[in-house]
């Protein structure tokens, strides 16, 4: 049992003691808020050194009162005033808004202004004003408020005041008919000063200078009044005469001119030419003209290609009618409307997915937990019909089948030929589109079992139905993994009775993962559909092709000369040909033979020759391999040529080369014969790639590669199609120039990384299901490839042959000229030659060692028989050690001897 003991009043444990007896009696007088006791060392707070003093602590003064609550701020009459004066200002931009846009709606001013750039109240001020001044001035109207407008106008300016109003009226108009032109206040200000006192100064040195009598001021009102007589008065003192002070004022009065117009003194004469052309109702000069008188810019502003530029044609937004709906009462309520996901979209520049029949949406600024999927059902029928926004899907439906407008630019070919385009009568229109079905929705519940089962906190929230797919749309829960979604996907490919499910983590441009199921129920895209959308109609670039639908059921359009070259690929059956058939009937449908020429090469014999006599064809179609290869190398030297001319005459692409032609701004060197005319673009189609890389890979790898890397600014872009796209066929350069890519289905997954750098070609479902990857996407885009009819080829192929016979180019599949000279006089080696090519193309395999041992002959004369097999199309040139390409196939060898044998 510890004793306590007592210690000096100086010592540490006394001062400590005495510190924690008196902070726990300071802690509970706060606590009970009554004043301290009076005590000895207890209540003495410890001194500096650790001694402690012998005075008390004063007593805490009781809790200051809160002060009473003052009321401040105006009071009921000011407040009054306050909206009364608020209600007129309100009026008043009300009706100066109504009369600034009844203002600007005339002529070919900008109807439609931002808020921040209205001036609507400053200028009906400026009228207001103009009308109290002209009343004043001009009728003398009697009143104090007259009196004292006609006194400090005329007064002020003296004879001028006459024409102050219509000053004012003018300043008043234009500054709501252009309120942007006026530029700021400020430099408005000092330019009305200094056309003012200008012209003021001068008017009252015109009117005799008068002075005033005896502090009588009324003479001035003869002159340029007050401000008149202090201009001039002080230029007089300061300068000898009236002769120099009038130009000086002129000057300071042409200054306030240019500062109100805002024109700088270089562009004086061009706004002198432009009155004189509006007095005499002339219209004004466009940029041809204006550059042949000598002051306009010869740079097109709209040269090259804009930024972010993309081969994908979208549909510009467009206003959609309303039409009532049936909708219930209740739930109708002020803040709740009907809103479309397409709307979302193009509001916030992004692909949305399509709504769906019925179903309601809040705007999107409001965040709120998604809504769970409605089930379909049959709507029963209304008992109150209430008018209702509701946004109709037109880009969704298939668009009206209204008669193409006909270009005019078109009819007019060269040689004064007149040819008009395929109606669009000759391409069907396909399946209606369904946004919603009943098979679909059984999916959503199926798809929510999955996820329930697996306990995985998502929900499906909605789906987009696509012709042959319907993309559901997935919504996670907080803090859950998306690969929680893509490992169960055999599930949900068993739950949902399909092998060809893709999962998308995420959809791009929404946080949700993306699984696409194909349709039960396909519809079918017809090409008439396609190229009769918005999109399409709203370009008229001869090089735009229709695509198909995408999985929201947008319309696909996209422009071959920005691709600028496509690679196609896809297994036999995948619609890779259909896609062919539709590119090239998208062209004859649009485009006219001076505007696009093609080349077709066709190895397989029979999938291009519907095409065969059309006038957009500057060869027939190639089935040779070996031909092909030469067509290429004719293609790299027509390439050359239109390079040679964009260089000559100063341009970087073919279409700002063209445009200068056709407006006559090329000139030629003098003593030039020839005639210029418009490049046409050079669509070069390849079938079958694979055919051509077996036949001669090196010279067909060499070309593509050239024609790829420098031919898009000469208006020449290669398609290249194949069905099998291994690494032999699609080589890395071919792959590495070749930007934009259209896979189908694929047979393995090695063939959808070769193709598209990525998988998911080989989970398509064929039939014109497609990856479309154009350049500059990260991400391809799901498209159901347009549908043409062999009986819709024939149609578009008959009109266009009977409007034009083509004209062919006779050295595209000749040969080209070898540069080395070779020794090709046989002699009597004739039977060793014979030999020699049955030897070299039976085996496949051109080699001099191999001549020297079958034939049992020297290295000379191995060496000069392989010469002579070059010379004659054989092999291929000498590669250093490596073996010669043969260029026949061993069942053409019979041909190339009996040509042999006829030399001699």
């Amino acid at each position: 049992m510890a004793t306590r003991t007592s210690s000096p009043p100086g010592s540490r444990s006394s001062s400590t003691s005495g510190r924690s007896r008196s902070s726990t009696s300071s802690t509970a007088r706060s606590t009970r808020k009554t004043p301290p006791k009076k005590s000895g060392s207890s209540g003495k707070p410890a001194a500096r050194g650790g001694r402690t003093t012998s005075s008390r602590r004063p007593a805490r003064p009781p809790a200051r009162p809160a002060p009473r609550a003052v009321r401040t701020g105006p009071g009921p009459v000011a407040r009054l005033f306050r909206g009364l004066a608020r209600a007129l200002a309100a009026v008043w931009l009300a009706v100066a808004h109504a009369v600034g846009s009844g203002a600007r709606s005339l002529g070919r001013s900008a109807r439609d202004l931002e808020p921040e750039q209205r001036r609507d109240g400053a200028g009906l001020f400026l009228v207001g004003v103009a009308v109290v001044v002209g009343a004043a001035v001009w009728f003398a109207a009697q009143g104090g408020v007259m009196g004292l407008a006609r006194t400090a106008v005329v007064g002020s300016v003296g004879k001028v005041g006459w024409l102050v109003p219509l000053a004012l009226v003018w300043a008043g108009w234009r500054l709501m008919r252009h309120p942007v032109e006026q530029g700021p206040a400020g430099r408005q200000a000092v330019g009305w000063a200094a056309l003012g006192l200008g012209v003021l100064g001068v008017v009252h040195i015109a009117s005799g200078n008068p002075q005033p009598v005896e502090g009588d001021t009324t003479p001035l009102r003869e002159g340029g009044g007050a401000i008149g007589y202090v201009v001039s008065s002080l230029l007089l003192d300061l300068l000898p005469s009236a002769a120099v002070v009038v130009p000086v004022l002129v000057l300071v009065a042409l200054f306030g001119v240019l500062v109100i117009t805002a024109t700088p003194l270089y562009r004086v004469p061009e706004r002198l030419r432009d009155l004189w052309d509006f007095a005499l109702g002339r219209p004004p000069l466009d940029e041809d003209d204006a550059s042949a008188h000598g002051h306009g810019d010869d740079i097109d502003p709209d040269m090259g290609d804009p930024a972010y530029d993309t081969p994908l044609v979208e549909e510009a937004p467009r206003r959609r009618r309303r039409k009532p709906a049936a909708v219930d009462p209740v739930e109708a309520g002020p803040e709740t409307e009907s809103f479309d996901a397409l709307d979302v979209a193009l509001a916030h520049d992004e692909p949305e997915a399509a709504p769906r029949a019925g179903r309601k949406r809040t705007p999107p600024p409001v965040l709120a937990e998604p809504a769970p999927y409605e089930p379909f059902a049959p709507e029963p029928e209304p008992v109150a019909v209430v008018p209702e926004p509701v946004v109709d899907d037109g880009p969704l439906e298939p668009p009206p089948h209204t008669p193409i407008e006909p270009r005019m630019e078109q009819l007019a070919l060269s040689g004064d030929i007149v040819y008009s385009l395929p109606g669009n009568a000759v391409l069907k229109e396909g399946s209606p589109h369904k946004a919603r079905s009943k098979a679909s929705d059984a999916v959503v519940d199926r798809l929510t079992q999955v996820l329930d089962e697996f306990g995985i906190d998502a929900q499906v929230t909605g789906y987009t139905r696509g012709p042959t797919v319907t993309r559901y749309e997935v919504e996670l829960g907080p803090a859950v993994k998306v690969e929680k979604i893509t490992g169960i996907q055999k599930n949900i490919s068993y739950a949902v009775a399909s092998a060809d499910v893709r999962i998308l983590s995420p959809i791009p441009g929404k946080s949700a993962v993306g699984v696409e199921i194909p349709n039960v129920d396909k519809e079918i895209v017809s090409l008439g559909d396609v190229l009769r959308s918005g999109a399409a109609r709203g370009d008229h670039h001869p090089m735009v092709a229709g695509l198909g639908k995408d999985v929201e059921g947008g319309f696909v359009v996209a422009n071959l000369a920005k691709m600028p070259h496509l690679l196609v690929a896809g297994a036999t059956g995948s619609g890779k040909s259909s896609f062919i058939n539709s590119m090239i009937t998208s062209v004859l449908m649009r485009a006219t033979p001076d505007e696009v020429r093609m080349i077709m090469v066709d190895p397989k014999r029979v999938e291009l020759n519907a095409y065969e006599g059309v006038p957009h064809l500057i060869t027939p179609i190639i089935t040779n391999p070996k031909k092909a290869a030469e067509a290429l190398a004719w293609v790299v030297r027509e390439m050359d040529l239109r390079y040679d001319d964009l260089a000559n005459f100063g341009f970087r692409h073919i279409d700002d080369f063209n445009k200068a032609v056709r407006a006559g701004k090329v000139e030629l060197p003098p003593g030039s014969e020839r005639v210029l005319a418009p490049y046409p673009y050079l669509l070069v189609i390849v079938d079958e790639l694979a055919d051509l890389m077996m036949v001669a890979p090196r010279d067909v790898e060499d070309a593509v590669v050239r024609i790829t890397q420098l031919a898009r600014a000469a208006g020449i872009h290669l398609v290249l199609a194949t069905q099998r796209p291994s690494v032999d066929v699609v080589t890395g350069l071919i792959k590495a120039n070749v930007p934009s890519r259209l896979a189908f289905a694929t047979s393995s997954l090695a063939d959808s990384r070769v193709i598209l750098d990525q998988p998911g070609a080989e989970k398509l479902v064929g039939q014109g299901d497609g990856l479309f990857l154009p350049m500059g996407a990260s991400k391809p885009v799901r498209v159901q490839g347009a549908w043409v009819t062999e009986a819709e080829i024939a149609q578009v192929v008959k009109h266009c042959k009977g409007q034009l016979e083509p004209t062919y180019v006779e050295d595209v599949t000749a040969p080209a000229k070898s540069d080395r000279v070779l020794d090709d006089d046989i002699g009597d080696d004739m039977d060793l030659v014979v030999q020699a090519v049955e030897l070299v193309v039976s085996t496949q395999f051109g080699s001099t060692s191999m001549l020297q041992r079958k034939l049992r002959v020297g290295f000379a004369k191995a060496g000069r028989l392989m010469d002579i097999l070059e010379s004659r199309g054989v092999v291929g040139p000498s590669e250093g050690s490596k073996a010669r390409d043969v260029l026949v196939k061993p069942d053409e060898v019979d041909a190339v001897i009996f040509t042999i044998q006829g030399e001699q």
